[in-house]
């Protein structure tokens, strides 16, 4: 841990402090081998760490699928978004449809006419997989069901689900319901980056009663693995056993979409392949949080001769474990930069590399506005800023 700190300490200190436009900072670690991913007994499938969001193990990811349940992450979504624009609240009451209370598959076993709150709607949709929550909770938000469609495709749109269609808040089949691994990684990071804790933690529970009626949970790595906390499983004879799981040891989150297996069980045995050996083989870092200065840019013209610059988002990056000071950063400004700037202005990028591969690149923005300066600064800059030039063309 020490030696990890160490290491940390000096690739931030060396990014803080220098001066060039580009820098670089670098270990001499040894490589460590990293063994192919298992072979996965399944029709598409994705591991993906959520704090970084680099792929460690893909298989036909874009490939469009049946998503069947799993359609309800994207229904949950739609519903998040609603609670948290104060639309809807989780006492809130719900009137249930004929065509709700007729829903076919699985169920919570609402009753037709009664009221239900929003908070038990979303504990039958995600524990129970219910059917007829799903329609009751998207009759409520959109009017009709396929009102709420629009929802979720505008939702996923904005996601860059670009590989996704819905026609219902179900999953029952339909030509048009579409969607693809990659896709549903999207969606599962989108959730739990945004979903409070108290709504993300309804995926690990194990059981759910309503109506007398018990029913467990259907996500058999919720007993098997004690890491998982989420999320949902589909199946229907078309789509196969499908099941999108995320687990987290120590700082360290993975998310796993497997599409089109076989049998119940062997959805959750093969996710768990996938999540064991990210666990084994990779670590997650972070290296720079947003809005926080990296270095400062000289700046021309301005009311000031220097400017913080840093990342709008936080960086992580996902390495095999052992490599973290064998990373190589090299951040690049942009050459003679001139007032005005204004906050959040792209000044240049960190790239950051693993040998020849690159982990992650990300663009440098000012975390400041810069005005002009007055008529001698600008003038006197002008000259500076073109006797540098000159000066570097002829050496």
């Amino acid at each position: 841990m020490k030696k990890k700190l160490s290491a940390f300490l000096k690739f931030t200190y060396t990014l803080l402090f220098c001066t060039l436009s580009t820098i670089a900072v670098a270990g001499n670690t040894p490589p460590v081998l990293i063994p192919e991913p298992p072979s996965i007994a399944a029709k598409s499938y994705i591991l993906m760490d959520h704090q970084s969001g680099q792929l460690l193990a893909t298989n036909h990811e874009h490939d469009r699928v049946e998503p069947a349940s799993l359609t309800k992450m994207m229904t949950l979504y739609v519903v998040h978004k609603e609670l948290a624009s104060g639309k809807l609240h989780m006492d809130d009451l719900v009137r249930i449809s004929d065509k709700a209370w007729h829903a076919e598959g699985s169920r919570m076993f609402v009753e037709v006419n009664k009221d239900v709150s929003i908070k038990d709607l979303i504990q039958g949709l995600i524990i129970q997989s219910g059917n007829d929550a799903s329609i009751a909770l998207a009759e409520h938000i959109a009017g009709s069901e396929e009102s709420f469609a629009e929802l979720m495709n505008a939702y996923a749109k904005n996601l860059g689900m670009n590989d996704s269609h819905f026609t219902d808040a179900t999953g029952w089949p339909h030509e048009n319901h579409y969607t693809s691994a990659y896709d549903l990684a999207l969606l599962a990071r989108a959730m739990i980056q945004e979903f409070p804790p108290e709504l993300y933690a309804i995926h690990s529970e194990k059981w759910f009663v309503y109506n007398g009626i018990k029913q467990p949970n259907r996500n058999r790595l919720l007993w098997r693995n004690p890491a998982v906390d989420g999320i949902k499983t589909g199946h229907t004879e078309a789509a196969g056993y499908c099941l999108v799981a995320s687990a987290k040891k120590d700082d360290m989150r993975l998310i796993s979409v497997v599409m089109g297996t076989d049998s119940d069980s062997a959805r959750a045995e093969q996710s768990n392949k996938l999540l064991t050996y990210g666990f084994r083989f990779f670590e997650t870092h972070s290296l720079f949080k947003a809005n926080t200065q990296i270095n400062e840019a000289q700046i021309y013209m301005g009311q000031t001769k220097t400017l913080p610059i840093g990342l709008e988002q936080d960086l992580f990056v996902t390495i095999p474990q052992g490599q973290y000071t064998a990373l190589v950063a090299n951040m690049n400004l942009n050459k003679n930069i001139q007032a005005p700037v204004t906050k959040g202005q792209v000044l240049g990028s960190v790239v950051v590399k693993l040998g020849d591969k690159l982990i992650s690149e990300r663009p440098l923005v000012a975390l400041a506005d810069v005005e002009q300066g007055g008529l001698w600064s600008r003038f006197s800059d002008y000259v500076s800023m073109h006797v540098t030039q000159l000066f570097k063309s002829k050496t």
